[in-house]
């Protein structure tokens, strides 16, 4: 009877918007929080160890974090059988280790603004993979719609200097990042139906976060800090990671990709504002950033309200 109540809570329509938007404005809050770690950690836009190495200290901190509070809350010390290591392996490679290797890269080579809404077409690859490689839900055409207005807004926010041809390295490593955090979100759905996700979660930030760590050591990337804004400012990202991936993982066991991955709109939404409030980034292309905004927020409308389960 308790298991029923906790699946009707989490599959509750209120209970998913609220978690989700709750997610999506930490995850907006990351963009130029990870500028600001930057410039407080001494890390120059051309350290690219340095920048895998404070990637991996955040991961590491937000997966001991995730596992301490979920044991507290359940009561019982969450770790990892040896049956599970695969999963975690997978995950670990996925959603930390590949997705902020090339964040973290490209974040240096493009703006916060730029980058967040960029990372917004990790919602509609969601969708794609869950729907043709996945299996895991219909595609149809509602949801086609959504991702090809969503891709033209994020093709558009180039677009003020050329368009396609003035795609950038940088941009090209946050779309790449997208690309591994969809692959991640329909691993997580498939994981989680036999292993906690919040086991998951925390147990494969520790191991994403050691192999980033130590992939940018092996760069030469060295970091210290000298301020105490700086060392708030990593265990703010860790606990942004915590709390957001945890949670996710959660809405994505007891839901489906589409019905979840779709609120990930208030990403682009939060970072844009974030990094113009904290950076005093302005958007590049001018009024061109806004109509990209527009057309992924409306992609995603598209697919929240029209490609619903039962027109499937």
């Amino acid at each position: 009877m308790a298991g029923q109540r906790k699946k009707l809570f989490w599959k509750n329509p209120i209970t998913v918007f609220a978690v989700a938007i709750f997610c999506c404005v930490l995850w907006g809050s990351a963009f130029p929080s990870i500028k600001l770690g930057y410039r407080w950690w001494h890390i120059g836009g051309e350290d690219t160890g340095a920048q895998i190495v404070f990637a991996g200290l955040r991961f590491a901190i937000a997966g001991l974090l995730t596992l301490l509070f979920g044991s507290l809350i359940q009561k019982r010390i969450l770790h990892p059988n040896r049956e599970a290591a695969r999963p975690i392996l997978i995950l670990a490679m996925c959603q930390t280790v590949i997705q902020y290797f090339f964040f973290y890269v490209g974040l240096a080579g493009t703006s916060g603004t730029n980058a967040s809404i960029i990372t917004a077409t990790n919602v509609f690859l969601s969708i794609l993979l869950a729907s043709l490689v996945f299996r895991q839900e219909k595609m149809n055409g509602y949801k086609m719609l959504g991702c090809a207005l969503g891709f033209l807004g994020v093709f558009l926010v180039n677009g003020g200097s050329g368009g396609m041809a003035s795609f950038q390295m940088g941009d090209g490593a946050i779309f790449l990042s997208a690309l591994s955090s969809a692959i991640s979100a329909v691993c997580i759905k498939n994981f989680s139906k036999k292993y906690d996700p919040v086991m998951l979660s925390g147990s494969q930030f520790v191991i994403g976060g050691i192999l980033l760590m130590a992939l940018g050591i092996c760069l030469g990337g060295r970091v210290h800090v000298d301020t105490a804004r700086a060392v708030m400012v990593l265990f703010y990202l860790s606990m942004v990671s915590a709390v957001a991936y945890t949670l996710w993982g959660i809405l994505l066991k007891y839901n489906e990709v589409s019905k979840v991955a779709v609120y990930g709109f208030f990403n682009p939404v939060a970072g844009v504002l974030l990094s113009m409030i904290l950076l005093g980034e302005e958007p590049e292309g001018g009024w061109t950033i806004y109509v990209s905004l527009f057309l992924v927020s409306l992609g995603i409308f598209v697919v929240n309200w029209f490609a619903r389960e039962d027109r499937n």
